[in-house]
C-alpha cells in the first residue's frame, strides 16, 4: 500500500536531504492543544504515583536536584525526536528513521523492540493503576485483575474510533491529570516544613545518582510523537511547540511534586507505598483517598490511550513494509484507523497480562523488558538522527549529545538486554528468509 507518508526501504545509509524530508500533503487532524496533551500524558505517565517517594528514599531532599538534572538531560532527547517527527512524519516512527539512515534490518529491529518489547509496559500500566485504586478503596486484592481489565477497555474502544476521537479524549484526560497534580501540591503545600530539607544530602551524591536513574523512567516517552507525527495538521510547526510546552509542564509537575513530598513528609516520604495519599492526608479536607484514586485511574487511562494508538500505527507500518503480515497494514495512511493492527496489540497485551497474573502480579520482569527495549530503540534512533539531520544544525547537535547519553543508558541496562537480543536475532532471521525467498524468485 502506497500512501503520502510511506517511507521506502533504504538501499543505502546515506544522509537524506532535508529538502525532501517532509511530505507535501497531510490529512492529519491533531492541532497544538491535542498534540501537547498527547505528549504530556505519554511522558508524565505513571511515574507520579510512585517516583516521588522512591526518589526521596534514595536521595532525601537532594532528590529535587535529580529532577532538575534529568529535566536538563531530557532536553536534547526530546528536541531530537521533535526534529525527526516534524521533518519525517511517518507512523513507523523511530523504525522509519532507522530505515532511512541505517537500512531495513536495523529498522526491523527497532520496530520489533517497540512493538513486542516496549509493549510489555501496557499491562504494567493497567496493573499499577489497579493496584493503587484497590489499595486505596480497601477492596479485596482479588479485584486487582478485574480493575486492570476495566482500565484497558476505554483506551481500546477510543482507539478503535481513531485518533480524532482519541485526541479529544486525551485532551480531557490530560487536563484532569494536571488538575489533580495541581490539587495535590496545593493541598499539601501549607504543611511544608523547611527543616525537612536538612540534611540535604543524607545519602551523598550516590543517592542522587540513584534518584536520577529513577527519574529517567519518568521523563521517557518523547518518541511517542514520532509514531503519530503524520496525524498532525502541520507537523513542522506544531510538533516542536507541543514538545517544548510538554517538556516544561512535565518538568514543573515533577519538580513541584518532589518538592512538596520532601517538604511535607520529610524522612517519612519513602515509607509508604502511596506517597500522594500521604501528602493529601496532611490536609483536613478529607479528600485524600478519592483524589489519589482519581489520579491513578486518569494516569493509567491516559498512558494506555497514547501507547495503544502508537503501537497500532507502528504495527500497521511494519505490515506495510513487510516486516509483519501485510494484512495488518490497513489504516497505516495518515488519518486511517489501524483496527487490524490494534487487534494484534490487544492480543499481545493479553498474553503479557496473563503471564503477569500467573507470576503473582510481579511487575518487575515486564518493566525490565519495557525499559531495556526502550534504551535500544533510543540508541538506534539517535544514531539515525545524526545521519538524517542537517550536519551542524541545532537538531544535529542535539542528536550528537543524545547518542552519548543513550549509550550510557545502554551500558546501565546490562543483563536486562536478553529480550531485545532475542528480538534482534528474530529480525535478522526474517531478513535471511526474505533474502532466500527473493533469490528463489529470481532463479
Amino acid at each position: 500500500m502506497t500512501t503520502p507518508n510511506t517511507v521506502p526501504a533504504a538501499s543505502t545509509a546515506a544522509p537524506i536531504s532535508t529538502a525532501t524530508d517532509a511530505t507535501s500533503v497531510h490529512t492529519g487532524s491533531l492541532g497544538l492543544m491535542q498534540g501537547t496533551a498527547l505528549y504530556i500524558a505519554a511522558v508524565l505517565g505513571t511515574g507520579i504515583l510512585v517516583l516521588p517517594g522512591l526518589a526521596a528514599t534514595a536521595a532525601g531532599p537532594a532528590s529535587i536536584v535529580a529532577v532538575l538534572a534529568v529535566f536538563v538531560l531530557s532536553i536534547p532527547l526530546a528536541g531530537t525526536f521533535a526534529a525527526l517527527a516534524s521533518r519525517y512524519p511517518d507512523p513507523g516512527g523511530v523504525a522509519s528513521y532507522v530505515r532511512r539512515a541505517l537500512g531495513q534490518t536495523w529498522a526491523r529491529m527497532a520496530g520489533y523492540w517497540f512493538f513486542f518489547g516496549v509493549g510489555a509496559g501496557a499491562p504494567v500500566v493497567a496493573m499499577l493503576g489497579a493496584e493503587y485504586v484497590v489499595a486505596i478503596v480497601g477492596a479485596d486484592r482479588s479485584a486487582v485483575v478485574w480493575v486492570a481489565l476495566a482500565i484497558f477497555v476505554p483506551p481500546i474502544a477510543s482507539n478503535y474510533f481513531g485518533l480524532r476521537v482519541s485526541g479529544v479524549v486525551q485532551l480531557v484526560l490530560t487536563g484532569a491529570l494536571l488538575f489533580v497534580v495541581i490539587g495535590v501540591v496545593s493541598v499539601a503545600l501549607p504543611a511544608a516544613d523547611p527543616t525537612n530539607f536538612e540534611p540535604f544530602l543524607p545519602n551523598g551524591w550516590g543517592g542522587v545518582g540513584t534518584a536520577i536513574s529513577l527519574f529517567v523512567w519518568a521523563f521517557a516517552g518523547w518518541e511517542i510523537g514520532t509514531h503519530i507525527s503524520g496525524e498532525f495538521k502541520n507537523p513542522r510547526r506544531v510538533i516542536p511547540i507541543a514538545t517544548g510546552i510538554a517538556l516544561v509542564v512535565v518538568g514543573v509537575a515533577y519538580f513541584a511534586l518532589q518538592y512538596v513530598t520532601v517538604a511535607v513528609l520529610g524522612e517519612a516520604a519513602g515509607r509508604g507505598q502511596v506517597p500522594l495519599l500521604d501528602l493529601v492526608s496532611t490536609s483536613t479536607l478529607g479528600v485524600g483517598p478519592v483524589l489519589v484514586a482519581v489520579i491513578a485511574a486518569i494516569v493509567a487511562l491516559g498512558v494506555l490511550n497514547v501507547y495503544l494508538g502508537a503501537f497500532a500505527k507502528l504495527g500497521a507500518s511494519l505490515g506495510r513494509d513487510g516486516d509483519l503480515p501485510r494484512w495488518m497494514a490497513r489504516g497505516v495512511e495518515s488519518g486511517g484507523v489501524p483496527r487490524r493492527s490494534l487487534t494484534v496489540v490487544v492480543v499481545i497485551s493479553a498474553i503479557y497480562f496473563t503471564l503477569m497474573v500467573l507470576q503473582g502480579y510481579d511487575l518487575t520482569p515486564f518493566i525490565l523488558i519495557h525499559t531495556s527495549s526502550m534504551v535500544c530503540i533510543y540508541v538506534l534512533g539517535m544514531i539515525a538522527a545524526v545521519r538524517l539531520l542537517t550536519a551542524r544544525s541545532f537538531g544535529w547537535w542535539l542528536a550528537v549529545a543524545s547518542v552519548v547519553l543513550t549509550l550510557g543508558l545502554l551500558v546501565l541496562a546490562g543483563p536486562n538486554l536478553l529480550v531485545p537480543a532475542v528480538l534482534a536475532v528474530a529480525s535478522v532471521i526474517v531478513a535471511l528468509v526474505k533474502r532466500r525467498a527473493r533469490s528463489r524468485t529470481v532463479a
